[in-house]
């Protein structure tokens, strides 16, 4: 039911008040005429009865809906009390969704580390294994090279050594038969051989020096892609105990610092600089590589800023990492002798580390170095115990350095963090190896095809002049103009060399009969008168 406002009430108990006094003056008037007075008399009476009726319905209304005014205040302060009591709940719930974050982050960042890690390390060995099968081919491929080439060497040879022997045995009969026309033909077919000969063996050296060089090459490279696996997994397995190494050697100065961290800023900054660096180091980077210190940057209105750590990514990236290390209040948190001031001296703790978010969000590191750098800036805290104990106080603090492109980084976080880092740096390492390695091999494999097209060409050399001396055979032997029937003529009619007689120009059997008539005629013919008569 809709409440009816006060004010109306009292305008409607008027409004009938008047209706009233009007029916009165009627009536009034009503009862001078007698006739039509009473008529309007009993009209205007059942006027006034329904009037009355309405009136009392809305005092009805009236004190119900006052009755609801009351309880919608009872509400209203109930909901007031509640409201109050789920902002303290939810500070309570904000600061421990914060730890567990912080936690859970941590614990994320170790897992993603070592699965990255494990990948990392199927990879190279899954890459290891396609380059020794690949090596593996090469190696076969190159032994079947070497034996063709031996063969064709040898091949080669034998050629080189039935030529000179034809040419040994055929030179005396073309210096008596041919004259010197022909030992000069022998003399430059004999040139055009040795030359074609040493011109391929020049070739071949030439082209296998770059092979071999390329192989060599190839070898060395696989060989220190192994090593530098081996080295990585050699790294990954002393993590764990070098993180658990340092974490105890960072309590340990935390502790035997904390005298000094109470009054000194230098001493402090210096002490925060020097954790710093302990964890890049702890990390795997190194100096003036993977990271700069106080590198100097110059911003729109001429100011010089020097952040205290720049961490240099893949892909010309970068990060800003800033230490601060104002303890003072924690540190009188730590020895507070009751409740009231461990919690005084917390909030100003609290207080102090939102100032210095505040502070490092007007620096601006990320617009100073350009598109290079993250849009954030890493708010480096030494202490692990500091860092939570002030996001515990202040439930907001989180969030409120997030709205300002500041993230909080204890040791933990940040070894983890910069453990992410040289693990892209070592994958791009990696994989520039790798598009060497397959550069490398390209070449190798294109300097393999020229050699086989060049070894064909060998081949084809070899074959043409294996031609070339078939054809000159033919010439010397089985033509109409050849030298060798000629010559065995003259050997069969007994004309005879200083030197022994090549197995080529050896008379048949026709011609050693042909041979004996015509010896046997010269006899005859040569005979004297005395040796006739003698007879």
């Amino acid at each position: 039911m809709t409440a009816i406002p006060p004010l109306a009430v009292i305008a409607l108990l008027a409004l009938v008040a008047a209706a009233l006094v009007f029916v009165g003056i009627m009536l009034l008037r009503l009862q001078r005429r007698p006739s039509e007075a009473e008529t309007r008399a009993q009209a205007l009476a059942a006027e006034r009865d329904r009037l009355a009726a309405e009136l009392d319905q809305t005092r009805a209304r009236g004190r119900e809906d006052g009755e609801q005014l009351g309880a919608l205040r009872a509400a209203a302060a109930s909901h007031a009390q509640l409201v109050d009591e789920h902002a303290v709940l939810r500070t309570r719930f904000e600061t421990v969704r914060s730890e567990l974050e912080t936690e859970r982050v941590a614990r994320g960042a170790a897992a993603a580390e070592l699965a990255d890690r494990s990948a990392q390390l199927e990879t190279m060995r899954a890459r290891m294994q396609t380059l020794e099968t690949e090596l593996s081919r090469v190696q076969s491929e190159h032994a079947q090279a070497s034996a063709h080439l031996t063969h064709a060497e040898k091949a080669r040879t034998q050629m080189q050594q039935f030529v000179d022997e034809a040419q040994a045995r055929l030179s005396d009969a073309f210096a008596q038969l041919a004259g010197k026309a022909f030992e000069e033909r022998g003399a430059v077919f004999e040139k055009n051989i040795r030359h074609a000969t040493v011109q391929s063996k020049a070739d071949i050296e030439t082209l296998l020096k770059p092979f071999a060089e390329q192989l060599g090459e190839f070898r060395q490279r696989v060989d220190t892609l192994y090593g530098e696996e081996a080295k990585e997994r050699a790294t990954l397995v002393g993590a764990l105990g070098e993180l658990r190494t340092l974490n105890q050697d960072m309590a340990a100065q935390a502790a035997a610092l904390t005298k000094a961290l109470k009054g000194n800023a230098k001493v402090r900054g210096d002490w925060g600089e020097l954790m710093l660096e302990s964890v890049l180091r702890g990390s795997g980077l190194e100096d003036g590589v993977h990271y700069e210190r106080q590198k100097q940057v110059v911003g729109e209105d001429g100011r010089s800023h020097r952040p205290d750590i720049v961490v240099r990514l893949p892909g010309d990236r970068c990060v800003v990492v800033d230490s601060k290390v104002n303890l003072v209040a924690w540190e009188q948190a730590m020895n507070a002798d009751d409740i009231d001031a461990h919690h005084e001296a917390m909030h100003r703790h609290a207080i102090a580390l939102r100032q210095h978010v505040r502070e490092l969000a007007d620096k601006q590191y990320p617009k100073l170095f350009g598109e290079s750098a993250l849009d954030v800036t890493v708010a480096f805290i030494p202490i692990e115990g500091a860092l939570s104990g002030a996001l515990g106080t202040d439930g907001s603090l989180q969030t409120y350095a997030f709205e300002r492109r500041i993230v909080f980084a204890s040791p933990n976080t940040l070894m983890a963090l910069l453990r992410v880092v040289d693990g892209l740096w070592t994958r791009e390492r990696i994989q520039k190896q790798a598009e060497e390695i397959n550069k490398a091999g390209g070449l190798l494999l294109d300097a393999l095809g020229a050699f086989l097209e060049d070894f064909e060409k060998i081949g084809a050399r070899l074959r043409a002049a294996d031609d070339t001396f078939s054809a000159a055979k033919r010439r010397l032997i089985d033509s109409k103009m050849a030298v060798i029937p000629r010559a065995k003529r003259l050997v069969s009619l007994g004309v005879k060399p200083k030197g022994k007689l090549p197995e080529l120009l050896a008379p048949d059997a026709d011609t050693e009969i042909e041979a004996f008539g015509q010896n046997l005629l010269k006899q005859v013919t040569t005979s004297t008168p005395g040796d006739r008569d003698a007879e």
